[in-house]
């Protein structure tokens, strides 16, 4: 700071530099001097007609820079009267970039880059004159030339403060000064102090004021002389930047309020006071800030708690200085100014702390202009000083405000075009397409459909163009100042903005470089006007300068700049080809010759495609269209035609006309554009097609139908596609290479009226001005039904769960379609005039239409020709304007609202008869107002039907009661225009309305400081705008469709899943029709019923209280909450991480819903998870343990319950891990046995067939290790969620863990004790190739070894303690322990293997009791070495393929392959071999070594443990197989067998002796329950058993199992002969579920297309097909023996379907009288499924308790379990879920629910009160799970992981 001590107070620059010498500064031009007489002395003139051209600028050479420091800068001056002057300031900021910051009385409105500001300047006039009234007046041209009475005037300049707010920059020093023509100069300085001009000294002395307070008056040498007895703002203007004029539409630099207001300084203090002080305003603060300041500024926030605000509230200010200030680190950031006026006060804020009154505009902060501004202007009630106010609010004043912010994002949008349909452009990667939709760019991905969206402009888009790498995008807006904005593509901000002063512009092209853009358009007076822009810096941020500029009277269609030279253009239009070019500033065109053509109407022009600037230009070739069907080939060197061809229509022969059409006559075919690759010609005309031509026209080789007239046509870069457009809005493109056509975009091309949404299908219906009604779906934006009607229609509604809707036409005609046969099934014409409102009860079972002329009508809609029940005429106010939705019926369909008879008039009518309830008057609701206000929209609140929202023309909402008609609250000022539509979300938390362009969500309530956050987008007025049904989106429709994504939360999911949530019943005590969602749930597609009855009495509430408030501690960590009553819990953080000794809760409990009425929504959102990065390449070579690729991911945060508080138990392990690597240890002498599956360690008791589980682990398990006393187990297995990998030490008699090693950052590839179980060793994966030395005492690290390559296995020596060998793919290793003291080290020697053996990896090894070591190869041999040497001196191929195991015991070594072989190899005459001796050759290896004995196994060794004979012991597969193997007799038992691959399926016998399992490999098993051993096996080659299930018949002789598989077969097993019994052949699709029926007569199966085949076991003969679920895969098929009648059915059981899209039906059925009726059809409504896999399944089963009750659960908006009674035909009950279900089973024993999911949790879950515990024993997603039917055993299934538990209750 001491270097800028000079420049205090105040620097006088003229001074400085020593302007009178021009040394450091310098003059161009007419600049003089002259002395005067008002301030009586020399000043400089400045004058000429050119500013440019005369100028002082100040330093001379750009190279200098002035450094001054000061944050203020001023300008005592006055300009020319009559003419223009500019002033230029270049500012250094922080970072070093150098703004130019520009004014002048030339610039009409503001412009903003990154490195330059231009401000218009407004010259004052002087007091009284005639000027400064009419200035006032108008309020508009202030702008122009100086008037004559102009005054000397000192202008302050904040550069701080333009810079930070502007482009968000800190202010360095101001760099150079250029003061152009037209001007008088006294001087210019710069200081960091607040001066006052008007302040002499004697009055500053006696105000206080002081330069220590910032503040001061005018230097002597700097001031203006006031005679004495005037007032210094009598002769002069003082004039500061920030501004405080009257509002203008653009930022400006002007003069502020007159001398009384702007006077006062009293209240300035200095940064350093911290006290709390006021800013004092004389007016409303926004009426004196301009527009664009308005919204780049930081607002303060409005602390009205209602949105009813009369005047300004009064709020405190306070002031903190802080350090980190939130522009720059400088003090003067709390230096504020503060000006005179009455008692209102308002807070200053930082941005941080600040918002923005909820206006979100999609523009950039250097942008100037945006249509918000206009709402903004009365919606921010309290706006901050636009000064260097930037003061700290504490945090006791902080805000509340409308959560999260943006509560809305768009998502996507419907519609092309707007201005126009004919400028759509590719991508140079050909992947997306650029195109307008009215007032936004939509850059759409053409494979996934997905939209980026450039929003800025305020109206429609009229042009759009590219540079040649589609780096830059280039577009314009229409209106009577047509705007350019220049884009960065790829980030998605606008670069530039400009103004060409032209009423509209047509027509853009970027140079290929993107260094030149070129503009059509017409300029005022109806001229043509061509603009040339140099865009070279736009990229950079810099400034857009015009090259060149043209008018002309030539017709100008389309205009493009040459692809190889930036500098040449070539156009066309009517009458004219021409050819253009810019040439030292100008721009000159030369026409074509066209000869005889010259008559014609050119639409489009394209160059040959290469922008090589090197081709002569010789050989240019320019194509041209015309709409007359010519296309013509020019030269461009020669500027003539080279060729003409014209598209004539196919000829038909006609009685009255014989001559014949020739080249010249005859009605052309028009062509609207043309577009060139290098091997062909696209084209795009009238007629509708699109043809693609060879380059000589010879013929056309592909062409395009479309509906309308192709508009425009563009080729990709790649020459693979082309792009069409047509003038009826649509937008698709032709794959040239398969001939394939996709459509990328419908629109409508006109307004859309209005909309309803089918929540159930997702489907959106609406009707348009262009006289269609249009059926979209709203997931891929497809439109899918186009209706067509001479009549307009005007409004639409869906039907609540029917696929069937009504449209309003404006004739008065109703009619109701039937989507699915798209066929008419009723028209109604009761109706005189347009309908203007449409609405279906929620309940589905009336429909009601109002017309323009008063008339309501009321229709039956429960009958198909939807007949009139009442029409009542003059009820509904006449006129059009509360059209499409003049009518709302409440949530519980009782009540009809709309406004009429007369406009101030609310009716509530009942919605059964339509007899008149209540009538609201809302103009005399305010008694304060002067004129009468009339209602609007009306609209009930879903979840408080007692509140009917209305809006008025008075800009309000009001909240009426509909009971009593009394105001309960009213929201003032809800638009600047009138509220068009308004809408309340379903849990009435939430506001919707729509005004004008603009949609504005609300906090229902009206209870936080800013209730409202504003979206813009819509360039028209917003027709109709509400929430989708799924409370997820927000749609408005107006010029165009737009899909909003809603981001807040429901307010149960704002709490943790592991925070209290409530078992709710809302029973109360009344009779309650089910709501609309619950109409949605409960659908009755295309079977027609009565009307769900209505329960009598409410269902019964759960005894909440008998729960022990004592337990409620130790139970879960969600809490019970009632309606009326809540529970204290203790809350429990679950950490996931790790066991803790504190008391957790054993228990949790889960929302239970038990409801006549659905709640509100509970949406939870789960973040995907993210993908790692590629890890190292996996060896070639089987030995080496890959773990088997998973998507699941392991919930952290479920809490296992306590030991001994369990309510399931794990009885049994199932399989072995055939995927694991040594994996299975067995120590005979001490009858140790144990073996992985999956995450569990199963040690198992041969004598007894018990086990014991070691549970501990979350991943697969790669590899055991037992010590050499059998006391302890080490287990490895991956690390959860990229973490390291975990290796626990079990202490195998009690089965606890000892201790954790959490080392490897792989996986482990092996671990294994030393001999005296001194070392413990530890090998990782071929990702992190590192061998750990641990003491097996302490299970401290000793030392490590990182090795290059991948290491297969690792063993200690058994004679020497210090020895150790590993072997790899780089060779062998040979380790030596080295213990000095307590520190250990380890020696690695490595050799590579013998060159005898080739290039191969060693992958196997084992120690003989003397000092030769075996290592085995991926080739099959095995090598014999000398550990003293290190030296191979044996070799012998023993097996042809891999060998991954090797055990040695004694002289025999054992040899296992991949080749399936387990070999016995007898190597005692080893011993005698001498070391040194290398023994090669057959001969010699034939005398050492005897293969004694060899079998073949289920599949490739992976595991193998012996006893020291070798004769007996254990081999593991990658079957999932144990094998016990004696080669003394020979024999092989299999121990233990588990699958190979997926199970598909496991159930259980209804005698619970036995169960079956079936998989993937094509086998289905069947196992004894009482030992888990497997009974028989029935496999299937190359096909996939996908399900199984067991004949009801209890005996054993007659038992039988039925499997569907892959090929679309059945297959019938008979346990008692171990035999296939039948084969059925019912599908063609591969079969998802089979069930035989309860009483086992038929078979029913379904197959993957959903149909439902009923086959007999006996004849296998097909029955029937049921195909009501064709197109959906069957999930789930069950049959329950439950008598129909209290269904009004015939039928002794009942069975259900359900299938993938969420669909469930429920039949009764008597097989043997060929019965089988639908009882019930249930469609769940489900929000779009964007995840990466396919979403979760849909899944049914009946309650085994009461079957008249079906439990649901699939994707959907909650995760949750839905209980739906089919006897109430609505869901009474909900349990909500953490995530989402893969399977699940109900019990019939204590009501308990299994539920597993994707995050490997089996959930048991106490259905009556949502008491849950988690269990964690999977390493996958569970995909099956089964209760017994004695319900005292449970299967649950993770991929080939099968676990049985022992049910003990909750």
């Amino acid at each position: 700071m001491a270097s800028k001590g000079w420049q205090h107070p105040y620097v006088n620059i003229f001074k400085h530099v020593r302007v009178e010498d021009w040394k450091r500064s310098a003059k161009e031009g007419d600049v003089s001097t002259y002395t005067n007489k008002t301030l009586k002395c020399s000043v400089f003139q400045i004058r000429g007609p050119v500013p440019a051209n005369n100028y002082i600028l100040v330093p001379k050479n750009s190279s200098q820079s002035l450094g001054l420091s000061g944050r203020y800068f001023y300008l005592l001056f006055r300009p020319t009267p009559g003419k223009y002057f500019v002033v230029h300031l270049d500012v250094s900021a922080e970072e070093g970039q150098v703004v130019r910051i520009s004014f002048s009385n030339m610039f009409k409105e503001f412009k903003s880059t990154a490195t330059w500001l231009q401000f218009p300047f407004l010259c004052g006039a002087a007091k009284d004159s005639v000027y400064e009234s009419t200035a006032k007046s108008a309020r508009r041209g202030l702008v122009g030339p100086a008037p004559t009475s102009v005054r000397w005037t000192c202008l302050m300049l904040d550069l701080q403060y333009t810079l930070s707010v502007y482009l968000n920059r800190c202010s360095s020093h101001l760099k150079s000064i250029k003061l152009c023509a037209n001007m008088a100069v006294k001087n210019m300085f710069t200081s960091d102090l607040l001066l006052d001009p008007g302040v002499s000294f004697s009055e500053a002395k006696l105000m206080g004021l002081a330069s220590s307070q910032g503040t001061g008056p005018m230097p002597r040498e700097m001031s203006f002389p006031v005679p004495k007895g005037s007032s210094w703002h009598d002769l002069y203007d003082y004039i500061r930047f920030p501004s405080e004029g009257t509002k203008l539409p653009f930022d400006s630099i002007q003069k502020g309020s007159p001398h009384p207001e702007a006077r006062c300084f009293s209240n300035q203090r200095s940064p350093s006071r911290k006290e709390t002080r006021c800013v004092n305003l004389s007016k409303p603060v926004q009426d004196r800030v301009s527009l664009i300041q308005q919204i780049t500024t930081p607002k303060a926030l409005p602390r009205n708690r209602t949105p009813l605000v009369t005047n300004i509230p009064e709020l405190g200010v306070v002031s903190t200085h802080q350090e980190d200030d939130w522009l720059c680190h400088d003090d003067d950031q709390h230096q504020q100014e503060s000006t005179c006026s009455s008692s209102h006060q308002l807070t200053s804020r930082p941005i941080r702390d600040t918002a923005d009154g909820g206006i979100h505009v999609y523009v950039h902060p250097e942008d100037g202009i945006s249509k918000s501004g206009e709402e903004s202007e009365e919606e921010v009630v309290c706006t901050p000083v636009p000064h260097p106010v930037h003061l700290s609010a504490s945090k006791e004043t902080r805000q509340q405000k409308l959560l999260p912010d943006p509560i809305l994002r768009l998502n996507r949008i419907i519609g092309f075009g707007g201005a126009t349909t004919k400028c759509a452009l590719w991508t140079k990667s050909g992947d997306s397409v650029v195109y307008p939709c009215h007032a936004i760019i939509i850059s759409m991905k053409i494979s996934s459909n997905q939209q980026r969206f450039f929003i800025g402009h305020t109206d429609k888009v009229s042009a759009l163009a590219f540079n040649g790498n589609t780096t830059l995008l280039a577009s314009a807006q229409t209106g009577n100042h047509s705007v350019v904005r220049v884009w960065n593509y790829h980030k998605g901000n606008s670069l530039a903005m400009f103004r060409i002063h032209a009423n509209s512009l047509s027509s853009l092209s970027f140079s290929y470089s993107g260094s030149v853009l070129c503009g059509v358009g017409k300029d005022s007076h109806s001229k043509t006007m061509v603009v040339v822009w140099n865009t070279l810096n736009a990229s950079k941020g810099g400034e857009v300068t015009i090259l060149a500029k043209a008018h002309t009277d030539v017709d100008i269609h389309t205009m493009k700049v040459a692809s190889f030279d930036d500098t040449r253009m070539v156009s066309c239009g009517r009458d004219n080809i021409r050819l253009w070019r810019v040439w030292n500033g100008r721009l000159r065109s030369c026409p074509v010759n066209l000869g005889e053509y010259h008559s014609m109407d050119f639409t489009d022009v394209a160059f040959e495609e290469g922008n090589s600037p090197s081709q002569p230009l010789d050989d240019r070739t320019l194509f041209a269209s015309s709409r007359s069907g010519y296309i013509f080939e020019i030269d461009y060197s020669r500027v003539v035609i080279r060729n003409v061809r014209r598209l004539l229509p196919a000829q038909q022969q006609h009685a009255n006309r014989r001559e014949k059409w020739t080249f010249n006559t005859g009605p052309g075919i028009a062509i609207n554009s043309i577009s060139v690759s290098s091997s062909f010609c696209a084209t795009g005309s009238e007629d509708g097609f699109l043809r693609l031509w060879p380059l000589d026209f010879s013929a056309v080789f592909l062409e395009a139908e479309h509906e309308g007239p192709v508009s425009l046509v563009s080729v990709s870069s790649d020459s693979l596609q082309v792009l069409a457009g047509t003038s009826t809005g649509n937008l698709g493109f032709l794959d040239v290479s398969s001939r394939g056509y996709s459509t990328l975009m419908r629109s409508h091309t006109d307004t859309v009226l209005g909309f309803s949404v089918d929540g159930i299908r997702r489907h959106l219906t609406t009707a348009s001005s262009d006289g269609t009604v249009r059926i979209w779906n709203m997931d891929s934006l497809h439109q899918l039904y186009d209706f067509v009607s001479e009549d307009s229609p005007c409004s639409v509604a869906f039907h609540p769960s029917e696929q069937v809707f009504s449209c309003g036409f404006s004739s008065g005609i109703v009619r109701v379609f039937d989507i699915s046969s798209a066929k008419l099934l009723a028209e109604h014409k009761q109706h005189r005039g347009q309908v203007v409102g449409l609405a279906f009860s929620p309940d589905g079972e009336l429909m009601y239409s109002a017309d323009s002329q008063g008339s309501l009508a009321l229709y039956n809609a429960s009958e198909e020709d939807l007949n009139v029940i009442r029409v009542v005429c003059n009820v509904v106010a006449r006129g059009t304007e509360r059209a499409p939705d003049a009518l709302t019926v409440s949530s519980d369909s009782r009540c009809l609202a709309f406004v009429g008879p007369s406009e101030y008039i609310v009716t509530i009518a009942d919605s059964q008869s339509l007899d008149e309830l209540l009538h609201v008057d809302v103009s005399i609701l305010d008694v304060e107002s002067t004129r009468l206000d009339s209602a609007l929209k009306v609209c009930f609140s879903p979840a408080s039907t007692e509140h009917l929202l209305v809006t008025t023309s008075a800009n309000k909402i009001l909240w009426v009661s509909t009971k009593t008609g009394r105001l309960l609250r009213e929201a003032s000022k809800v638009h600047k225009h009138q509220c068009s539509s308004l809408a309340v979300s379903e849990d009435s938390r939430f506001l919707l309305t729509a005004g004008h362009n603009a949609v504005k969500v609300w906090d229902y309530n009206m209870q936080l400081n800013i209730n409202s956050q504003m979206f813009i987008g819509h360039s028209q007025p917003i027709r109709q705008v509400s929430f989708s049904p799924d409370q997820l989106g927000v749609i408005s429709v107006g010029d165009g469709i737009f899909f909003w994504d809603f981001q807040a939360h429901p307010a149960e999911s704002l709490t943790d899943r592991r925070s209290p949530l409530r078992v709710s019943d809302n029973s109360a005590p009344k009779s309650v029709k089910p709501d609309s969602e619950m109409s949605r749930v409960q659908l009755s597609n295309g079977m027609p019923r009565q009307t769900a009855p209505l329960p009598s009495s409410p269902p019964p509430r759960l005894d909440v209280s008998t729960l022990d408030q004592v337990d409620q501690g130790a139970l879960g960590s969600l809490s019970i909450c009632d309606d009326s009553l809540t529970i204290p819990t203790v809350a429990v953080g679950a950490s996931g991480s790790g066991l803790s000794s504190d008391h957790r809760p054993a228990v949790s409990f889960l929302k239970v819903t038990e409801l006549d009425s659905m709640p509100p929504l509970n949406v939870s959102r789960t973040d995907a998870a993210e993908l790692k990065g590629k890890t190292p390449v996996r060896p070639d070579c089987y030995r080496h343990f890959v773990p088997r690729f998973k998507t699941s991911t392991l919930d952290q945060a479920a809490v296992p319950p306590q030991p001994g508080e369990e309510g399931i138990k794990l009885k049994a392990v199932i399989g072995y891990n055939g995927n694991g690597r040594g994996n299975m240890v067995w120590s005979p002498d001490q009858g140790l046995f144990a073996y992985s599956c999956g995450c569990v360690v199963v040690v198992e008791y041969l004598h007894t067939g018990r086990q014991r589980h070691l549970q501990g682990h979350s991943e697969e398990i790669s590899c055991l290790a037992v010590s050499n006393d059998a006391k302890t187990v080490a287990s490895a297995a991956g690390g959860s969620n990229g973490s390291r990998s975990l290796i626990c030490i079990w202490d195998v008699q009690n089965g606890t863990c000892r201790n954790n090693i959490s080392y490897h950052r792989g996986a482990v590839q092996s671990v294994t004790f030393s001999r005296d179980d001194m070392f413990f060793l530890s090998v990782g994966d071929f990702s992190d190739p590192e061998v750990a030395l641990w003491s097996s005492r302490t299970f401290q690290l000793l030392s490590s070894v990182s090795v290059s390559g991948p290491i297969h296995d690792a063993a200690f020596s058994p004679s020497a303690a210090s020895q150790l060998a590993c072997v790899g793919s780089q060779g062998a290793y040979f380790c030596l322990i080295h213990t000095h003291g307590l520190a250990v080290d380890l020696k690695v020697q490595r050799v590579k293997a013998p060159a005898e053996v080739g290039d191969v990896e060693l992958t196997a090894l084992s120690y003989h009791m003397d000092s030769f070591l075996f290592t085995a190869t991926n080739r099959g041999h095995v090598c014999v070495w000398d550990v003293n040497t290190h030296h191979c001196f044996m070799t012998w191929e023993a097996d042809e393929g891999e060998i991954g195991v090797l055990l040695c015991r004694g002289n025999h070594l054992l040899t296992g392959s991949n080749t399936r072989w387990l070999r016995l190899w007898e190597v005692e005459a080893l011993q005698g071999v001498k070391p040194q001796e290398m023994v090669s050759s057959v001969e010699d290896r034939g005398t050492v070594v005897v293969l004694e004995q060899e079998i073949m196994l289920d599949g490739t060794t992976v595991s193998a443990a012996f006893d020291s004979t070798a004769d007996m012991g254990i081999v593991g597969t990658t079957a999932g197989t144990l094998w016990y193997i004696n080669w003394s007799d020979n024999s092989s038992i299999r121990l233990v067998s588990g699958h190979k691959t997926k199970v598909n399926g496991v159930v259980f016998s209804s005698d619970e002796r036995h169960f079956a399992t079936c998989s993937e490999d094509g086998s289905v098993r069947v196992w004894s329950a009482t030992s888990n051993e497997l009974v028989v096996q029935f496999q299937v080659l190359n096909q996939a058993c996908d399900c199984v299930c067991w004949s009801p018949s209890s005996v054993e002789d007659s038992a039988r199992v039925a499997a569907g598989y892959s090929d679309g077969t059945l297959r019938i097993f008979q346990l008692a002969s171990s035999e296939m019994e039948m084969k059925l052949h019912p599908h063609h699709v591969a079969v998802t579920a089979i069930q035989y029926s309860a009483d086992g007569h038929v078979i029913l199966s379904a197959g993957q297309n959903g149909l439902v085949a009923v086959s007999s076991p006996v004849n296998g003969a097909t029955i029937r097909v049921i195909r009501d679920h064709k197109g959906a895969q069957i999930t789930t098929i069950q049959c329950v023996n439950e008598q129909c009648k209290i269904f009004g059915l015939e039928g002794s059981e009942m069975w259900l379907a359900a299938s993938a899209d969420r669909r469930v039906s429920v039949w009764a059925a008597d097989w043997l009288k060929d019965k089988c009726d639908l009882v019930d059809w249930l469609t769940f409504p489900a929000p779009a499924y964007f995840g990466d896999d396919s979403p979760p399944p849909s899944l049914a089963a009946f309650c085994p308790a009461d079957p008249s009750l079906v439990v649901y659960t699939g994707y959907g908006v909650e995760k949750e379990l839905s209980f739906y009674s089919l006897v109430k035909k609505q869901i009474i009950k909900k349990i909500a879920l953490p995530h989402w279900a893969t399977c699940f089973s109900l019990s019939c024993k204590d009501q308990l629910i299994a539920v597993g999911s994707k995050e490997r949790v089996l959930k048991l879950i106490k259905s009556t009160s949502g008491r849950f515990q988690d269990f964690l024993r999977h390493s996958d997603s569970l995909q099956t799970c089964h209760f017994s039917p004695s319900g005292t055993l449970l299967f649950t299934v993770a991929y080939n992981e099968i676990l049985l538990w022992e049910v003990q209750g909750l």
